[in-house]
């Protein structure tokens, strides 16, 4: 499909040349811009173009070097290919370590300079959609932790604070991990009661015999090993917010309690007959839904309706993919700092696992997976971190080519750039070795360094 890909700049005083260039980067799935001149191809380029700049070095009034020093000073990050000739061939070279995308020399192979486009096409989409995440992720500071833009989740936001400084219970129901916790913790943040305690109890998690005791609290002798009257947690949270999770696992004869305490907003602590008063707002978490008597087992009907005079539901993320992006983000410069490390970019293959995955574990698989990137477990799936992978969309021939491409650079790099060793070390005839040097547009020379191929395992 034409323009699937994006635009490609294409530069060259070759008038000839142009319409020529234009239909094979429209053929390819570019939407081809072809210049005969740099001041006309500045005239198309700004910090937002997505897409690469190929330019002839050697062109009148501005040449090719000049024009990668105009648009390096737009954006760095825009990628730029060199075409050069055989005496601008170390020009190139310098203009490679001054940070241009790749050169290749004249006459080029259709199949080379696509495989580079692809690359830096992709290079590209990739570096504006961190910019645009990290963007977005600053300008909804306000709304975190609820970060999202799907309409459902707007639709939340809004809701919290309608009913944030209301007095009434509230049910949310969610899924494993879609942050019910954060819902109930902005109810109460958002609301009078937050100079007050917030305190959160997972019915799931406590046997009956303890839960009743945080619960309602006891007295000294109440049972046996009640050494010390102990404050339940409704009474803790007196003139704040208790938070109930996995309400729906609260045994049958402490929901009877619960309700009456809903009811008259009184407690008995066990070992007492003594009623107190309290003032506590309830938020109740399920994650099943109470409504469904099926669902609901041995919940208490009258229980259910009690809590559910507000109930909240939060999207699973897998109904609000848009959003993903975004949070993953966050999440990761979040763990970056939390680790001490530099914020990762978002790689083509992380990306599609972000677009592709269901997410049964919602928000918190996905901050799991941040945590994991973060830390250079997971650069992608069952893949290690730091691995090129924008030649994923490239055809079978292309990513061949660019696995040979690249494996000649680091042995090059590995022997200093000496082609001797590197011929030895790759075990090639060194005939073969030189063609496939000017396929690629590799310079031995541009690898020079202090290391040796001897030293490699």
């Amino acid at each position: 499909m034409s323009g699937e890909k994006g635009p490609v700049i294409f530069v060259d005083d070759d008038e000839d040349l142009l319409p020529a260039a234009g239909q094979m980067l429209e053929l390819a799935g570019f939407s081809p811009i072809v210049v005969n001149s740099a001041e006309a191809a500045l005239a198309r380029i700004d910090e937002n173009f997505n897409g690469p700049v190929v330019s002839d070095i050697r062109m009148p009034r501005m040449n090719g070097l000049q024009l990668f020093d105009r648009v390096k000073a737009i954006d760095t990050d825009i990628p730029f290919v060199l075409i050069t000739g055989h005496g601008d061939v170390e020009l190139a070279v310098a203009a490679i370590k001054d940070g241009a995308y790749d050169f290749i020399s004249k006459p080029y192979e259709t199949d080379r300079l696509l495989v580079t486009l692809n690359r830096a096409s992709e290079n590209r989409h990739l570096v504006l959609e961190n910019r645009r995440l990290r963007d977005a992720v600053v300008r909804s500071a306000g709304d975190m932790p609820l970060l999202g833009n799907a309409p459902s989740m707007t639709w939340l936001r809004e809701t919290i604070r309608q009913i944030a400084d209301t007095d009434v219970d509230v049910l949310v129901e969610g899924e494993t991990g879609t942050g019910k916790e954060v819902v109930a913790d902005l109810l109460h943040r958002w609301s009078r009661r937050s100079t007050k305690p917030f305190v959160a109890l997972n019915c799931g998690a406590l046997p009956e015999s303890v839960i009743e005791s945080e619960l309602f609290g006891h007295e000294a002798g109440a049972f046996t090993g009640a050494h010390r009257r102990r404050i339940g947690r409704l009474e803790y949270a007196n003139g704040g917010t208790l938070f109930l999770d996995e309400i729906e696992s609260m045994p049958p004869a402490l929901q009877i309690k619960l309700l009456r305490v809903l009811e008259t907003r009184q407690v008995t602590p066990l070992g007492t007959n003594e009623t107190r008063s309290i003032n506590v707002r309830v938020v109740a978490a399920t994650k099943v839904d109470l409504s469904d008597p099926a669902a609901r087992g041995d919940f208490r009907e009258d229980l259910y309706f009690r809590l559910n005079v507000v109930t909240v539901n939060i999207p699973p993320l897998r109904e609000r993919r848009e959003d993903i992006p975004i949070l993953f983000a966050h999440f990761l410069e979040r763990a970056c700092k939390r680790f001490g490390k530099p914020v990762w970019e978002i790689t083509a293959a992380v990306r599609n696992h972000l677009i592709g995955h269901d997410w049964p574990g919602n928000v918190r698989e996905l901050a799991h997976f941040a945590d994991r990137v973060a830390l250079g477990l997971e650069g992608a799936p069952n893949s290690p971190p730091g691995k090129r992978d924008a030649e994923l969309s490239l055809s079978l021939s292309e990513k061949v080519s660019f696995y040979e491409a690249t494996v000649i650079r680091n042995a090059l790099r590995e022997c200093d750039g000496d082609v001797r060793r590197t011929t030895e070390f790759l075990q090639v005839p060194r005939k073969t070795f030189y063609d496939k040097l000017k396929r690629y547009g590799i310079i031995p020379g541009a690898y020079r360094s202090s290391r040796d191929c001897s030293k490699s395992s």
